[in-house]
C-alpha cells in the first residue's frame, strides 16, 4: 500500500474517520496500532511477526536493563536486543549477499561451491524499524531515557504507519512523550498536514516519477555505452529522482503524522545546497545520519582519540552506512567514497581554515559547486547495477570513451533545466531548517495558487506506478 495509491487514500480516510469517532485516547492509540499492522500486512502479512518480535524483545529488554543493578546484567540485556534485531536484519537483508560473496571468494582460489537457493524475501522497512527500536534500547542502556511501562505506547512507537517502512527514523525520546498527551483531529493539523502531503505527492509523482525517472532508467539500463551528454543527463536525472522520491516520501509521512497531531522530524534540508560534505550529511537523510553519528561514530570514539582515529571512525561509519542502504558492493563503495570525501574535507579545513569559514560569495559558490559535483558523481555507484556499469558511466562522464546518444537532446535539455531549477530552489531556502517554515513563509495567496497548481499537475500526470526507491532498503 503506497502513499501515492488510491488504496492508501481510502485507507487513510477510514483511519482518520475511526480516530475521530473514538472519544478515549487509549482507544485512539489502539486504532493507530491496528491500522499500522494492517498497513504493513498489505505487503506481506507473515512479516508482521518480525515486528512483533522486535517490539516484545526490546520492550522487555529495556525494562530488564532499568531494573538491573549490575552492569554485566544490563550489558546482557542490551546484547539480547542487539543480537535479536541485527540477527534478523543480517539474515533477511544480507543472507544472500554474504553467501554470494563467499562463493565469489572461493572461486578466486579455484574452489567451486554451488550454494542452495535460500529464496530470502526482504521484509519492507526492516532497516528502518530495526534502527528505530535499537535506538530505544541503546538510549535506555546509556540511561538517557527511562523505559516506557506501556506496551501500547511502545508498540505504537515501533509501528506508527506514516513512517514505518521508510522513515524518518524516529527516536523514542521524541515520540513516546507525545503519546502522553491525548491527540485529536483539528482543522489546523488536517489543513497543514494536507498541504505537506500535496507537496510530497508533487515531489514523487511529478518530479521524481514523470520528470527524472524515465531519463535515469533509460541511461542506467545500459543497453549501450552512453555518450558524454547522455551519461551526464542520466546521472543528473537520478540525482534529482532520488531526492524528490525520498524527500517526497518523508514529507508525506510528516504530513500524515501531523493530521493525527504528531510531530515527526524533518529528514531533508536542501542537501544539494550543502557547503561541504559534513554539511551535506546534516541535510541528507538526517534521521539516518544522526543515528549513525550517535550510535556508531560516537560509540567508536568519535573525534576524541586523535586525528587518525577520527578518520578511521568516519570511514567505518560511512562504509557501514553504505551497506545499510543495500546488500551490494556498489553500496559499500558509495559509503567508502563519502567517507573519503569527509576525511579530505577535514584535512582541508585544518590546512586552510579561513577558506571554509569565509562568508564571501565566491568562496561559498566554489565550495557549493565542488560539493554538488562530487555528490552527483557519487550517485553513479549507488544506482549502477554493478562495478562494470559504474566504470563505463564514469568513463563517459569524464570523456574517456565514445558512446551513443542514449538520451535525446530534448530530454537532455528538460532534465538539465529541471535539475538546476531544483538546486536553485534549495539554495533559496537552505537557511530555513524545517519544511513547514519554508511553506508557511509563503504568502497565503501564493501558497493557494501553488497548491492548486500542484494538484493540477498531480491529477494530469500519467501514473508511472513506481515504488518509492527507499522501500528496497
Amino acid at each position: 500500500m503506497r502513499f501515492d495509491s488510491l488504496t492508501f487514500a481510502v485507507f487513510l480516510i477510514l483511519v482518520l474517520g475511526l480516530f475521530g469517532l473514538c472519544r478515549n485516547w487509549r482507544t485512539r492509540k489502539t486504532v493507530l496500532i491496528v491500522s499500522s499492522y494492517l498497513f504493513y500486512a498489505a505487503w506481506n502479512p507473515p512479516f508482521v511477526i518480525l515486528i512483533w518480535i522486535s517490539t516484545l524483545v526490546d520492550y522487555f529488554a529495556a525494562l530488564k536493563m532499568a531494573k538491573a543493578v549490575r552492569d554485566s546484567l544490563r550489558k546482557f540485556w542490551l546484547l539480547v536486543s542487539l543480537t535479536s534485531n541485527l540477527g534478523m536484519l543480517s539474515f533477511f537483508k544480507y543472507g544472500d549477499f554474504f553467501l554470494q560473496s563467499f562463493v565469489e571468494v572461493a572461486a578466486q582460489v579455484n574452489v567451486e561451491y554451488i550454494p542452495p537457493e535460500l529464496g530470502i524475501i526482504l521484509p519492507v522497512g526492516i532497516s528502518f524499524y530495526t534502527f528505530q527500536t535499537l535506538s530505544y534500547t541503546i538510549d535506555v542502556f546509556r540511561k538517557k531515557i527511562e523505559p516506557t511501562r506501556s506496551i501500547t505506547d511502545f508498540a505504537l512507537f515501533v509501528t506508527f504507519f506514516p513512517q514505518l517502512v521508510a522513515g524518518p527514523i524516529v527516536r523514542a525520546r521524541d515520540f513516546i512523550p507525545q503519546l502522553q498527551v491525548p491527540k485529536k483531529l483539528t482543522r489546523s493539523n488536517l489543513g497543514w498536514g494536507g498541504v505537506l502531503v500535496t507537496v510530497g505527492l508533487f515531489y514523487k509523482q511529478v518530479l521524481s516519477d514523470a520528470l527524472f525517472a524515465p531519463i535515469a532508467d533509460q541511461m542506467f539500463a545500459m543497453t549501450m555505452t552512453p555518450s558524454f551528454a547522455s551519461a551526464w543527463a542520466g546521472v543528473l536525472a537520478f540525482t534529482g529522482q532520488i531526492f524528490c522520491d525520498f524527500a517526497g516520501y518523508s514529507i508525506i509521512a510528516i504530513g500524515i503524522a501531523l493530521m493525527f497531531g504528531f510531530r515527526l522530524p524533518d529528514n531533508f534540508n536542501a542537501p544539494y545546497a550543502a557547503l561541504g560534505f559534513s554539511d551535506f550529511w546534516r541535510r541528507w537523510h538526517i534521521s539516518l545520519s544522526t543515528w549513525l553519528r550517535d550510535y556508531l561514530y560516537i560509540s567508536m570514539g568519535g573525534n576524541r582519540r586523535g586525528r587518525i582515529a577520527t578518520y578511521r571512525n568516519l570511514f567505518i561509519t560511512m562504509l557501514l552506512g553504505g551497506l545499510w542502504h543495500g546488500a551490494a558492493w556498489t553500496f559499500v563503495f558509495w559509503g567508502a567514497l563519502h567517507g573519503f570525501y569527509l576525511i579530505i574535507e577535514r584535512l582541508l579545513r585544518r590546512r586552510i581554515p579561513g577558506f571554509f569559514a569565509s562568508t564571501a560569495i565566491l568562496n561559498k559558490s566554489l565550495i557549493g559547486f565542488v560539493t554538488l559535483f562530487l555528490v552527483v558523481v557519487s550517485w553513479v555507484p549507488f544506482r549502477a547495477k554493478n562495478f562494470e556499469d559504474m566504470l563505463i558511466i564514469l568513463s563517459a562522464m569524464f570523456g574517456q570513451s565514445a558512446g551513443h546518444a542514449v538520451v535525446s537532446l530534448d530530454s537532455l535539455i528538460i532534465v538539465t533545466a529541471g535539475f538546476f531549477a531544483l538546486v536553485a530552489t534549495q539554495w533559496m531556502y537552505r537557511d530555513q531548517s524545517k519544511i513547514s517554515d519554508k511553506i508557511s513563509a509563503l504568502p497565503s495567496g501564493v501558497l493557494g495558487v501553488l497548491i492548486g497548481f500542484a494538484w493540477w499537475m498531480i491529477a494530469t500526470t500519467p501514473s508511472a506506478d513506481r515504488a518509492f526507491i527507499y522501500f528496497q532498503f
